[in-house]
């Protein structure tokens, strides 16, 4: 979210009850349009999970299609009750416990927002949805890391474990607007749709639990052919249409930001696609339909935290560098040997990493002049670099611990994590849900 375009929107949540016989007295009227774009954007979003469960489905081998869609459709159940409850009250609520997690219990149930119009002349009820999108698409990126081999009901419990002490605290750090991430420098850390909360937290946190888990059985000396590349190219196709709005809607109106965010995110995903295929084409002689899709994750990932700040060459170089350096991750980790099966950790947490950091370097100059004027003075690029660094930092580490500390629990205390061997060869569809994608007899 784009720290100065938004700081009175985030402002006004936290500070809602603070002052209501004020902000009944100046209470917003509804902007339809701004309200029709978000609305759609948040359909957007959601529209997103299908298309993931669509591209992870597709990527894994035909005995566990049923279940790796699972994981993505239980996030959406689990996660969008939680948000509900909770969530959004401990994310957007005033700090609490040091600023660890806000906290406002008239957010509880979303009862506080019932008449609550947003400064942008939003409803408050359609930001905490759109909100609520990411709360759920989150913890739905990890699955692809340890797909194959977990349990249904341990993935349910570590994912709500996870939102509620990794995805909520970041949250509230980012992009609460009593935050310490969001006031971190002059400027805050840019975070404009997610690039820490949501891709490099899931990045980390998906390679913590793959290397405390272990490989599947048989990697990689055994071929584990995807079962059908026709939908995950749907399923990427339906996330670059989605992430529109993820990237546009998070300008939270309808204006020049949502065209600056919509159209870097256009380019950024292009780039990335052209780029891989490109690579491909060089090292191997021929281009992928995995690679394209590949790539078109690598730039919508890294354009996500710099969309507010960066303009069209910006995002351009984001996508180029983004997918070079995430083939390059990926080849690393064949080479090393460990089973992120999906690449969550290669695409999601490398290229979130490219795109906070590098964008540092490619800030429109209007935006640099305002942050300059908050410091009181100049504000360069190494700056801000420090100030992404950290936030980058912070998150890793913080996202990388609890996971990890989550695995363990799990694994030790509620029945354990991974599949039995048994289980894991016959497959997740037949063995956890008794079912079969495809309804053939061949389960590999």
């Amino acid at each position: 979210m784009n720290k100065f375009s938004l700081k009175s929107t985030l402002l006004f949540v936290t500070a809602l009850l603070s002052a209501p016989a004020v902000m009944a007295a100046e209470t917003p009227v509804v902007d339809s349009g701004a309200t029709a774009w978000m609305l759609t954007s948040t359909a957007l979003v959601l529209l997103m999970v299908p298309g993931l469960a669509m591209f992870y489905g597709g990527l894994v081998r035909t005995k566990n299609v049923i279940g790796t869609m699972m994981h993505s459709f239980v996030a959406m159940a689990l996660v969008g009750v939680l948000w509900a409850v909770c969530g959004y009250a401990f994310s957007f609520g005033p700090n609490i416990l040091g600023g660890w997690i806000g906290w406002d219990s008239s957010f509880l149930f979303l009862k506080g927002l019932d008449n609550s119009i947003l400064p942008a002349g939003v409803p408050e009820y359609v930001f905490a949805m759109f909100q609520g999108k990411f709360a759920i698409i989150t913890p739905a990126l990890i699955a692809g890391a340890f797909a194959e081999r977990v349990k249904f009901r341990s993935y349910c419990i570590f994912i709500l474990l996870w939102t509620m002490f990794v995805y909520f605290p970041l949250c509230h750090w980012v992009w609460a607007s009593d935050g310490f991430l969001f006031n971190l420098g002059a400027a805050g850390a840019i975070d404009y749709a997610g690039g820490t909360v949501v891709h490099i937290s899931s990045g980390i946190s998906a390679l913590v639990v793959v290397l405390y888990l272990g490989a599947r059985h048989g990697y990689p000396k055994t071929a584990m052919n995807p079962s059908n590349l026709v939908m995950t190219m749907m399923g990427a196709g339906l996330l670059w249409v989605g992430w529109f709005g993820f990237n546009a809607g998070s300008s939270v109106s309808s204006g020049l930001d949502t065209a600056r965010a919509l159209t870097v995110t256009q380019v950024a995903a292009a780039s990335g696609a052209l780029t891989w295929i490109i690579i491909e084409a060089l090292k191997y002689g021929k281009a992928t339909s995995l690679g394209i899709a590949s790539g078109i994750l690598a730039g919508l990932v890294a354009i996500t935290p710099a969309a507010g700040v960066v303009q069209v060459d910006g995002a351009i170089l984001l996508g180029i560098a983004a997918s070079v350096i995430s083939f390059h991750a990926i080849a690393l980790k064949n080479k090393l040997g460990y089973d992120d099966s999906l690449d969550v950790f290669g695409i999601h947490g490398v290229s979130g990493i490219t795109g906070a950091l590098l964008l540092s370097f490619l800030i429109r100059p209007s935006w640099m002049a305002d942050a300059a004027a908050a410091a009181g003075g100049a504000w360069t690029a190494a700056q801000q670099l420090g100030v992404q660094a950290t936030a980058v930092a912070i998150t890793a580490l913080y996202a990388g611990s609890v996971a990890l500390v989550l695995a363990i629990l799990i694994d030790k205390f509620m029945g354990g994590f991974r599949l039995d061997r048994n289980a894991e060869l016959v497959g997740m569809d037949h063995s956890l849900h008794g079912e079969h994608g495809y309804g053939l007899l061949n389960l590999n």
